[in-house]
């Protein structure tokens, strides 16, 4: 804890620079209770750990607010600084009593009230889901910050992403989702961008490195789209995917597999119009490879030239596989604003591009041509080179 009242009511925040000398002088002098409980607290100045205020052995508000490490209240410290050094009215460990909740900074900003929490340990999701309504339906903005900890590259352009690190997933005013973190060993911001989820756990993604030095809470809250997909690489890793997934499936991926087989197609032999890279497939759970997969065969499938698909057509078919949970959502408390359903217009809108479909008004479109299904594994190659020799530019367009 870095906030504390004296007996007289003065509030000592320790988000400040204080010299040790300063406050030795005031521990002899003060004695300080907490601003939430009103029970006596130490002030902390030893060598090894970061200054701060801690409760006595057995205080409840010691086990509901103070069990944080030093490189919690170190990061949290780093970011109040950042925002007083930009001349952010801010407030470092402000209880709201009437909610209830303690968010690490609270800070107004353009006429909006926000609360910032850094968290570096993983929470229950019922727990984020909570504290971010109450957040909202109070007129606070929330702003989640995981620690860059969390965040882990298993290959080239690729992490490795939870539902807890989805949870940290924000929006701009133009669209754009990123998850931001923040190190404060290193002194830096890594914004999580770029974000083309393909499997359950794994994503294509950008990193972005931005020293408090060089960032303003602006570029923070608005950073800008940033997007260079890499096809061929999206390509293989969804072979690798499919390949894998066939050797092991799982129990909810067999009713899939069965699926497909019963309709005649083969996971080897989707079409290269199958499995297209989707912004807002993150929205969605289930892989790519699957819900488009759903898509064409509930929709598409059946569709000749100059055939019509409607929104209305579209969004009951989809709903009709998230309640017989073949397609799962993600649960995302910030972006509850935001329908799953602009994945699958998003890929509509792809198929466009490549003249699959052409859109005939706001929620229309029109089929041109069939999707042609491979009979063979050379005729599925020759039909994928073909593809993304002539599409590769538009797809890279199109995210």
């Amino acid at each position: 804890m870095l906030t504390a009242c004296t007996k007289t009511g003065k509030k000592l925040c320790l988000g400040f620079d204080y010299r040790k000398e300063t406050l030795l002088d005031l521990r002899r002098k003060e004695e300080f209770v907490c601003p939430v409980c009103g029970e006596g607290v130490l002030l902390k100045l030893g060598d090894q750990r970061i200054f701060h205020f801690a409760h006595k052995q057995g205080s409840i508000c010691r086990d509901e607010f103070e069990n944080e490490s030093s490189y919690h209240m170190e990061g949290k410290r780093q970011l109040f600084q950042w925002l007083i050094r930009q001349k952010i009215p801010s407030v470092l460990e402000y209880y709201d009593r009437e909610i209830q909740q303690r968010p690490d900074i609270m800070f107004q900003h353009k006429g909006k009230k926000y609360a910032l929490e850094y968290q570096c340990s993983t929470i229950p999701e019922k727990v984020f889901q909570k504290r971010t309504k109450t957040y909202l339906e109070n007129d606070y903005v929330p702003l989640w910050i995981i620690s860059s900890s969390h965040i882990h590259q298993k290959r080239k352009e690729i992490i490795a992403l939870s539902n807890f690190h989805y949870l940290f997933l924000r929006s701009t005013s133009s669209g754009n989702l990123y998850i931001p973190t923040y190190c404060p060993e290193k002194h830096l911001f890594q914004l999580v961008e770029s974000i083309t989820s393909f499997t359950i756990k794994n994503a294509f993604v950008e990193y972005f490195n931005y020293p408090p030095s060089k960032v303003e809470l602006d570029a923070l809250l608005e950073p800008e789209k940033k997007i260079h997909l890499n096809l061929s690489t999206w390509n293989s890793e969804n072979e690798r995917f499919i390949l894998n997934w066939a050797l092991h499936p799982q129990s909810g991926q067999k009713i899939f597999l069965q699926e497909i087989y019963n309709r005649g197609l083969n996971l080897f032999l989707l079409p290269p119009e199958i499995g297209l890279p989707v912004s807002y497939s993150l929205l969605i759970q289930t892989p790519p490879i699957i819900w488009q997969t759903y898509l064409f065969l509930d929709v598409l499938a059946n569709k000749n030239p100059n055939d019509s698909i409607t929104f209305q057509e579209l969004t009951f078919h989809f709903n009709k596989r998230i309640q017989r949970k073949n397609i799962i959502l993600r649960k995302l408390p910030q972006l509850e604003q935001l329908n799953p359903i602009l994945a699958q217009i998003e890929y509509l809108q792809a198929l466009e591009q490549l003249e699959v479909l052409q859109r005939k008004g706001e929620n229309v479109f029109q089929v041109q041509r069939k999707i042609i299904i491979p009979k063979s594994n050379r005729e599925r190659e020759e039909a994928k080179q073909l593809f993304y020799q002539k599409n590769c530019n538009i797809l890279s367009k199109n995210k």
